[in-house]
This record gives C-alpha cells, structure tokens and sequence, in this order.
C-alpha cells in the first residue's frame, strides 16, 4: 500500500499501518491545538462506515479499517471533511484524583523542590493547582499522557529507572507529568499516588481516563489515602468527575 497524503490547508499525511490500518499525522510536535484537532478528527471518523478503531496520539490519529468496506483513499476523503468542520471543542469530562504527596507516597518529592529551590509544599500547590488534558493513553493500559505542567516543577527523569514503580504513582518527566497505572518499572520523578485505579480489567470500562479528559489532582492527607483505598476496596468509591467547557 502507497503512502497517500492529503493535501491542502488541512495538512494531512496517511501513511499505511500494514493492511487494515493507516496513521493519519497532523503534525510534528506536542501542541494543546494539535492535540484538539487529532481528537476532533478522531470523533469525526468514530462509527463510520468500515471504521472499527480509533486511537489518538499527542499528533495523529491511527485508524483501524474493514478493507471490504472502506479504502485508504476514502478514509483521507473522511479525514478531510472531518477537518473541514468546526473546531469548537465540546465539553470536557474533568476527573480528580486524591493525591498523597510526599514521603512513602512520593519519593522524589524532596527533589524536585531542591532542584527547584522551592519548598515541598510549593511544588504540591503548583503541581496539583490546575487541570492538565489528557494528549493520549499510552506506555501501559491506561497509562494518560498529561499536557501543561508548570515549567517551574518541569524536571528530568531518573538517571537510572526503578525497577519497580507502585500503582497509582504519580510522577514527573521533563515537561510531562503522568500516572502509573500499574506496578511497572518507570524512570519518572515520584512525587505522589493516588488509591484510585486507572485500570481496572475486570470493570464494564477498564479504563478511567480517555484523551480528551482533564486532571486534576487533590491533595489528601495519609489517613484520607486510606480511607478511600479501602472504600475503593470494598467497591463503594466513584472517582468526581463533573462536565466543563474547556477553554
């Protein structure tokens, strides 16, 4: 299969993913805009006829087709008109998650204020002061990749990975923050956890967040952390979620 591109003011590259998929670039670089367009074509495609998947990244979107029904070519044809409509962006889904920041919870906590020369309360009030949207899912099931970390706690990643990370870890990398959905090995800065699963196999949605989505963290005491790990426990904690217009 021939790559085919899509060409005009939309910018569109297909490139072909053996033969029932086909990648969709929209750009070459991490930017909220970029982001909104991926997820707007994304929903533009989503039930189309001969479209079995979508899946979005930070600046393309993959496409998983029935070659019976649909063609490369036509798919570029959908993509276009799905680029052609507006850019108003619906309602996001917010979700917050409890955060236990620092000591056992957060290793490099302490670190990443050093390295900042900030108080370690300073960096929990930054880091857990604003909504960051989910770019895409990734790494691992589950795994959100974040956009708009304050450039004041942006700090590299570990110069050796752990070889075991917790689940619900929540970490800083650079200019991404993120969280582990499961116990995994990870070269992120550790500066907190939430007890609230990101995946969650055997639930109808095993999945709680979904590109498009903001995060928010709240900071929550030791004891809060384990109240609601047992009340996720014992089936009878439902993360907030609540519907805002993402500017």
């Amino acid at each position: 299969m021939a790559a085919l591109k899509a060409g005009g003011a939309d910018g569109i590259r297909c490139l072909p993913c053996g033969d029932r998929g086909v990648a969709l670039e929209l750009g070459n670089v991490i930017d909220r805009a970029l982001n909104r367009r991926v997820l707007a074509l994304a929903r533009a495609l989503a039930g189309a006829p001969g479209i079995i998947e979508v899946v979005p990244t930070y600046r393309s979107l993959l496409v998983e087709f029935d070659p019976a029904v649909v063609t490369p070519a036509e798919i570029v044809g959908l993509a276009r008109a799905g680029a052609e409509r507006s850019d108003h962006a619906p309602p996001a889904r917010r979700v917050t998650l409890p955060t236990a920041y620092g000591g056992e919870f957060g290793p490099d906590l302490g670190h990443v204020a050093a390295v900042h020369g900030l108080s370690e309360d300073e960096v929990i009030r930054i880091h857990s002061g604003r909504d960051y949207p989910v770019y895409m899912i990734g790494f691992s099931p589950g795994f959100p990749y974040l956009g708009g970390l304050d450039d004041r706690i942006a700090t590299p990643r570990l110069e050796r990975p752990r070889t075991r990370v917790p689940a619900g870890s929540v970490g800083i990398a650079d200019r991404q923050t993120g969280v582990y959905p499961q116990e995994t090995p990870g070269g992120w800065q550790i500066i907190g956890r939430t007890p609230v699963p990101l995946f969650a196999p055997a639930a109808p949605d095993p999945v709680l967040l979904r590109a498009g989505d903001l995060l928010r963290f709240r900071p929550v005491s030791p004891d809060e952390y384990a109240a609601i790990a047992a009340a996720v426990t014992a089936g009878r904690y439902a993360p907030e979620t609540e519907v805002v217009e993402d500017d």
